[in-house]
């Protein structure tokens, strides 16, 4: 079958590739000149990368990792030491870690927890760890019932003390989806502690050894195009054109010549969109059916990816930071963690600003600003007295919607792959899959969504002769 895609991030390319590898033929259409959708990245006029979001790969992204394999790429993943390493605020310039020895899980992030003094007490760990047996013991539907609550109202209700959000799940949070405890669907936390506690390189992390467009979404339309496959950049999808039983017909496609048809047939169509571009464009007759009518309750979260390039050196630690800060989520000095950002001699740090909502509208100056105010917190010694490290210059890279705001009631109105539509399909990491609004979200979703179009073929071909309709 020949199967229309509308979008090149990773849940797009990844439907591509594992249609290609079951025989059909895959055409993906993205909007914008650049492949990646939220891992986007562009070059400015030095030759520096600037990214959507700082990504990090974890060990419990085992369809990431077998996709990796699968495109001979696994030598791009740049592996750190097991460990999470968080600021302290109280102590600026110094840090606290929870280091993984080499144990089977989850005795090995039993120790990691138990070996650190600095953030918790041992009162705070046995509560903590109580309160995770439910958790561990009844699986996942467990969490998946847990989210009718935030995280923090789900640590109350386990009498989990509140110190215990505020000197580690604040962090975690902000990284996770961008948002605070008191917002986020405690479902989104366990089931990442669930990974990281249950395998036992669940909580390892990689940085890619480079920008993810060139280094891991070429390789993916490399091997789309060999298997018979098309990718096409700026080509944005216009219109989902309907058959009389509500079918698609067509997609209506932006064209960048006129030699190019615009009206674009296939067997199949996906969307491969985020929720909020995508809910702009779904039909008027879809919009009264249940699993399309469910997509208001979900809503992109504001996100400000930083990037800052010093005169000189900041750190020397390779790997991940939690900052603790009420600013900011993660950093990393990309100088040091990513083999094509490397510098021996300057630092390029990459800042996630979350929350964002009330920064989303600020001038790049201003949150440049911010965050410099920030980083005197954390650096104290680079940016105190007469020599300090002086900016050299700055990126602000904002996404007003990114990965669906996560908050409790979300599960339920995440929709699947397939749709009530005969030949027509989602995928992205707001579909309902186990790994919620990540990368590996995003693999799993077209992973997915290529098993169930290859499934429905023949339905689809009953459609197809229905209405008459045929391919180009």
């Amino acid at each position: 079958m020949r199967v229309a895609i509308a979008g090149a991030g990773l849940a797009g390319l990844s439907c591509a590739k594992y249609l290609a590898d079951k025989g059909h033929t895959p055409i993906v259409y993205e909007a914008r000149n650049v492949l990646g959708g939220k891992i986007a990245a562009w070059k400015d006029d030095e030759g520096d990368w600037y990214e959507t979001g700082l990504h990090i790969f974890f060990g419990a992204y085992p369809n990431m990792l077998q996709l990796f394999k699968e495109l001979n790429i696994e030598d791009r993943l740049q592996w750190k030491s097991h460990s999470m390493i968080f600021n302290q605020p109280e102590e600026p310039g110094s840090y606290s870690r929870f280091d993984f020895p080499d144990l089977p899980a989850p005795f090995n992030g039993v120790a990691a927890i138990l070996s650190n003094n600095d953030m918790l007490t041992w009162p705070e760990k046995i509560s903590f760890g109580l309160g995770l047996i439910p958790a561990m013991l009844r699986g996942q539907k467990y969490v998946e019932e847990c989210d009718t609550k935030s995280w923090s109202d789900w640590l109350r209700s386990q009498n989990i003390p509140e110190r215990v959000n505020d000197e580690v799940f604040i962090a975690m949070s902000k990284a996770l989806n961008f948002i605070n405890p008191d917002e986020i669907s405690s479902t989104v936390l366990l089931t990442a502690l669930n990974r990281f506690l249950q395998e036992k390189n669940g909580s390892r992390m990689a940085f890619l050894d480079g920008a993810p467009p060139e280094r891991l979404c070429d390789p993916m339309v490399e091997y789309i195009q060999a298997h018979g496959g098309e990718v096409h950049l700026n080509r944005p999808l216009k219109k989902i054109n309907l058959n009389n039983d509500n079918s698609v017909r067509s997609f209506q496609i932006g064209a960048s010549s006129q030699e190019i048809k615009s009206e674009i047939h296939a067997d199949a169509y996906v969307s491969a969109l985020p929720v909020d571009i995508f809910k702009l464009l779904i039909p008027d007759p879809w919009k009264e059916i249940d699993i399309f009518k469910k997509l208001e309750g979900l809503r992109g979260v504001p996100v400000i990816n930083i990037h800052l390039w010093f005169d000189r050196k900041l750190t020397d630690i390779d790997h991940l930071l939690f900052s603790r800060s009420p600013l900011l989520s993660v950093y990393a000095d990309m100088s040091i963690t990513c083999k094509e950002y490397e510098d021996p001699n300057r630092s390029m740090l990459e800042l996630v600003f979350a929350p964002a909502k009330d920064w989303i509208s600020a001038s790049d100056e201003d949150i440049i600003n911010a965050t410099l105010e920030e980083l005197k917190k954390l650096f104290p010694i680079h940016f105190t007295g007469e020599n300090q490290a002086k900016l050299r210059k700055f990126k602000v890279v904002k996404t007003p919607l990114s990965v669906y705001k996560a908050i409790p009631g979300c599960q339920k109105i995440r929709p699947s792959q397939a749709t009530p539509i005969k030949n027509f399909f989602l995928t992205g990491d707001y579909t309902m899959q186990r790994y919620l609004a990540s990368m590996e979200g995003a693999v799993l979703s077209g992973k997915l969504c290529a098993e169930v179009v290859n499934e429905e073929e023949s339905q689809i071909s009953q459609s197809l002769a229905e209405n008459k309709t045929i391919p180009d």
